[in-house]
């Protein structure tokens, strides 16, 4: 029997949740879904081939998902010879061919592309726990914004972790036993890994084929692309991983890609698991004895507290965020982001790693190719397109707050009070990369200096006079003031030598 069609209902590659808003006020019997796979969305950002495969495979498998529950679904693959290659267009085909009077769609959770549909209608998307609108009135009613402030606000809304009033243990925070290097240790559980079905091996060699001058490997390709997976991804975290999670949340070890971290953010960020789900599965762990409660507490705030801010601060901010560069960081990205090819084992060791699998952890990300990105005046926004491109769980919504606020500190402190730079000395407490690197981690000057010791006071030199009016930095910009007029020029020397022989990406 044909169906009568009434309503095309757009379904995006990060919107794979059954409890879809737009699903869940849809008739089945009059709703063609449509999914569609075009170019753009793998190109606007130059996509890691990896990240291309999980998004185009989970679509696959979420449309038979649909079609199973008795979902009409039309879905147009990349390489549909009638394929417009843009949503837009896609969404305005599918009405012709079905002659549907109404056009609808949870609203996407990427300006550009809410902004491109706009001529459709667009419901909220409530799979957070803070819609776009709270957030913009809590900015509103707080001078500062904060993320632990933000966070105790989705503590008392959601109950997580709660005890009445009172946050659970008598603490809101648990970060300061969070910080331990895990240099002895090495029994860290794998993430599990799924065999490529026939749907995802034929979107391989799609990929392979159309995205062949795409960043990174495509095989061998190990992601769950389905609701199923996802979930075993996640219990096998609870089970293995979250126990040890707090401790260690910050330590980084050569060889050593995934430690106790959960590796569910491209299951989460693309819609195959729940963050709601995810919170009290971690909770009703602490609460049965299985996981203390710093790793818990730490866990959910990653999901309750930082995901949610960032996500606030994306829409408050677009879409001027983007251009945000509050250092003046001007110097182009190295080549050696995308080639890997440098003497600097930290940094090569986070390349490779991401090269490779499309993933490093966020204290990989955060201090050490964010660190270094913001120690040389990397420009933001190249540094942010590079994020964005090579980390599979890199939507813009999360990723761009991470980057320019969290990383480059190039939103003037909106996000944070003081800039996450570090000397050769942190990487060298949280990590064993420092061990087989060929730079010295404890020299300052020289041929065998670790160029982070002299880009560190040399961004310190150069922001010496906005510093030195921070309270959180005042101390360091003193400490610069107080060396000698000698010491002073040689950082310079050495910092300006080292930079000037990066070598920029050309594309």
């Amino acid at each position: 029997m044909t169906q009568k069609v009434h309503s095309i209902l757009l379904i995006t590659g990060d919107q794979l949740s059954l409890t879809l808003a737009a699903l869940r006020t849809s008739d089945k019997a009059t709703t063609r879904v449509l999914m569609a796979e075009v170019r753009p969305e793998a190109t606007t950002a130059k996509h890691h081939k990896k990240k291309i495969i999980f998004v185009f495979s989970a679509m696959r498998h979420f449309a038979e998902e649909l079609r199973g529950q008795g979902w009409h679904v039309d879905y147009v693959k990349l390489d549909d010879a009638a394929n417009t290659q843009s949503l837009a267009s896609e969404v305005k085909r599918a009405q012709s061919r079905h002659g549907a009077e109404i056009l609808q769609t949870t609203a996407p959770n990427d300006y550009r592309l809410r902004r491109e549909l706009d001529f459709i209608t667009q419901l909220p998307d409530d799979r957070f726990f803070c819609s776009d609108k709270e957030f913009a009135d809590y900015a509103k009613a707080h001078h500062s914004l904060r993320m632990e402030f933000f966070y105790r606000e989705m503590r008392r809304k959601s109950g997580l972790l709660m005890n009445g009033p009172d946050p659970v243990g008598g603490r809101w925070n648990f970060d300061a036993e969070n910080r331990k290097p895990a240099k002895g240790e090495r029994n860290f559980p794998t993430p599990p890994h799924f065999e490529p079905d026939t749907i995802t091996q034929q979107v391989i060699e799609l990929v392979k084929h159309h995205f062949a001058d795409h960043y990174g490997l495509a095989e061998p390709f190990w992601f769950g692309v389905t609701r199923q997976q996802a979930a075993k991804a996640f219990q096998h975290f609870l089970r293995h991983g979250l126990p040890h999670f707090g401790a260690t949340q910050d330590a980084m070890l050569e060889g050593q890609y995934y430690l106790n971290h959960s590796v569910i953010s491209l299951y989460l960020n693309f819609g195959l698991l729940d963050a709601r789900e995810i919170c009290c599965a971690a909770q009703a762990a602490y609460q049965s004895g299985e996981a203390p409660l710093a790793a818990v507490e730490g866990f959910i705030r990653q999901i309750l507290g930082w995901r949610e801010y960032v996500r606030g601060i994306y829409w408050l901010k677009m879409p001027g965020y983007l251009q945000s560069n509050a250092l003046g960081a001007t110097r182009p990205i190295p080549d050696f982001y995308w080639s890997h090819n440098t003497e600097m084992n930290c940094m090569a060791q986070v390349f490779r790693q991401t090269h490779d699998e499309a993933y490093a952890h966020h204290i990989q990300r955060l201090m050490i190719t964010g660190n270094f990105a913001l120690l040389a005046g990397l420009n933001p926004a190249q540094v942010h397109d590079w994020y964005h491109a090579v980390y599979i769980d890199a939507l813009e919504w999360v990723e761009a707050p991470n980057t320019i606020g969290m990383a480059l500190h190039a939103d003037g402190g909106l996000m944070g009070s003081k800039p996450y730079a570090a000397s050769a000395n942190y990487i060298n407490k949280m990590s064993d990369y420092c061990g087989s690197c060929r730079y010295d981690p404890k020299q300052r000057l020289g041929p065998d200096a670790c160029p982070f010791n002299a880009l560190y006071w040399n961004f310190i030199a150069t922001h010496h006079q906005a510093f030195s009016r921070n309270p959180r930095m005042s101390q360091t910009a003193n400490s610069y003031q107080k060396m000698s007029a000698e010491d002073k020029s040689a950082i310079k020397t050495q910092a300006e030598g080292f930079l000037a022989s990066l070598k920029a990406y050309q594309e």
